[in-house]
């Protein structure tokens, strides 16, 4: 935020009497009075140059000039580079100080420690009624994930914010984090720049809302990054999706989170799973058969799938959809038996998200949906599964036309071609037991010692993250892919050499 003077210059003449500290007090004082901002502008007055308030996430909270708020910035972080500048620490950010050459040192520091006091009591004063504020953010957000939209809206008001953007963070320190992302974003039910932020802890997580007019300014994401940083946290990120589809954002984010890493701490739920295979696929013959395997399921079927696909567990699952783990089980089997097949095969989970990803009839391939409204397949809900010209469409089995095409096979020869033989079975073996290394080690005759240095090999050598279950999805329909070209994956066929001891061909 940037701020203009609007007081007078104020003249450090060294021959002034002694009661011009006690006046340039008094006007920081009464500029403090009225916000933080016209304080910084006063401060800029009173020292005939520029004052920045530094926040080590947020940037510049305050900025007179507002020309004066990056070069502020640079000196809180590195001082040792901007000698005439004056720094002070103040109320969790850094005030920066940079007076015309003129004006005497011991003004300078009356007003830089002045300033930094004041804006100390600002923020404790701010911190006595945090709770309150934080309480109510919380309440709000409970209310929007209850579906009381116009409640929420009418005590904000604001009807002209109509959609939401979602972050759910976990990590170590989320009380920690919370109290630096609530100081960095200034959060206000009054809004910032047509949008609005609430911020809460539920459930341990950290979840942010930023209701806005149908597309945000990346304030929030900017500031949830930083945050996510400094503080190790892990975050998903759902929309913008409308009001009303607030629960639907908050499963999606969840659901993204299980994707997040280190490397990567911030995953948008439009980004988990999304592949480049989906691209060169058919569209014509890829939306026919997903539309007619989805048939039978409602939108809220297809979502529920969704979530549970992307995390790859049913208790994470029931967590990012707000159900019971036997909840989410009794109708994953009410699934099985709408869909007539396994929902425990491993290759019907990676046809049953390939399904889901497919675009809506009509869209470009290039564009399908992944977020909980897939529009793939406009067949009635609850309408059995369309015959196709290879007879009823199926999940066991895709038909011809989809992953038996050269770009496809192109694709998955490009991603898992160069894996050395025994690594490529021990993939396939673990992908085909759902990620679990027990059996799969029990399968193919070799400690789970051996299996886990080997996955290990393999998620280097892809670059792929081996935890995310949408990563998995993917890499099985490779296999498949090329399995059908070179021959099955079959754990029988791992080279060895007496024994157990693996040899390498």
């Amino acid at each position: 935020m940037s701020t203009r003077g609007t007081a007078e210059p104020f003249e450090a003449d060294p021959f002034r009497p002694r009661d011009t500290r006690e006046a340039a007090a008094d006007r920081l004082l009464r500029a403090a009075m009225r916000s933080g901002a016209h304080l910084i502008s006063e401060a800029a007055t009173l020292i005939n140059g520029s004052a920045v308030l530094a926040d080590p996430i947020a940037g510049a909270v305050y900025s007179t000039p507002a020309i004066a708020a990056a070069t502020g910035v640079r000196a809180a972080s590195h001082p040792q580079d901007h000698p005439h500048h004056v720094l002070r620490p103040a109320a969790g950010a850094v005030l920066v100080l940079h007076p015309a050459p003129v004006v005497r040192a011991e003004h300078t520091a009356l007003v830089a420690t002045t300033t930094a006091a004041l804006l100390e009591v600002r923020g404790q004063r701010a911190a006595e009624l945090r709770a309150e504020q934080m309480r109510l953010h919380s309440t709000l957000l409970r209310l929007l994930l209850g579906g009381h939209t116009t409640a929420v809206t009418d005590t904000l008001g604001a009807d002209g914010l109509t959609h939401v953007t979602v972050y759910r963070l976990t990590g170590p320190d989320v009380p920690t984090a919370h109290q630096v992302l609530w100081r960095a974003a200034r959060p206000s039910l009054a809004g910032h720049s047509g949008s609005c932020a609430l911020i809460g802890e539920l459930d341990g997580e950290l979840l942010v809302a930023e209701l806005h007019r149908g597309q945000d300014n990346g304030r929030i994401l900017r500031l949830v990054s930083r945050v996510s940083e400094r503080h190790h946290l892990l975050a998903g990120l759902a929309g913008p999706l409308p009001l009303a589809d607030m629960p639907t954002a908050h499963a999606d984010a969840a659901a993204a989170r299980h994707s997040a890493t280190p490397a990567r701490r911030v995953v948008p739920a439009d980004a988990v799973g999304a592949t480049q295979l989906v691209r060169l696929l058919d569209p014509g013959s890829y939306s026919r058969w997903a539309a007619a395997v989805l048939g039978p399921l409602t939108p809220q079927h297809r979502h529920l799938l969704l979530v549970w696909l992307r995390t790859g567990s049913t208790p994470r699952a029931a967590a990012a959809l707000g159900l019971s783990a036997g909840t989410l089980r009794t109708r994953l089997r009410e699934l099985t038996a709408l869909l007539g097949t396994d929902l425990d095969d491993a290759t019907v989970r990676a046809h049953l998200l390939l399904a889901l990803r497919a675009p809506a009839s009509g869209d470009h391939p290039g564009h399908g949906h992944d977020g909980g409204q897939e529009g793939s397949g406009r067949t009635p809900p609850g309408s059995p599964a369309t015959a196709g010209p290879y007879g009823p469409a199926r999940l066991k089995t895709l038909p011809a036309g989809i992953l038996d095409t050269a770009p496809a096979l192109a694709w998955a020869t490009a991603l898992v071609g160069g894996l050395e033989p025994h690594l490529r079975i021990a993939l396939a073996c673990w992908l085909r037991h759902h990620a679990k290394t027990a059996p799969a080690a029990t399968e193919l005759h070799v400690h789970r010692t051996t299996l886990t240095v080997w996955l290990a090999q393999c998620a280097e050598h892809l670059d792929r993250n081996l935890d995310d279950a949408a990563v998995r999805a993917e890499l099985h329909l490779a296999l498949e892919t090329t399995a059908a070209t070179d021959g099955a994956d079959d754990p029988r066929a791992l080279p060895r050499r007496g024994g157990r001891t693996y040899r390498r061909t």
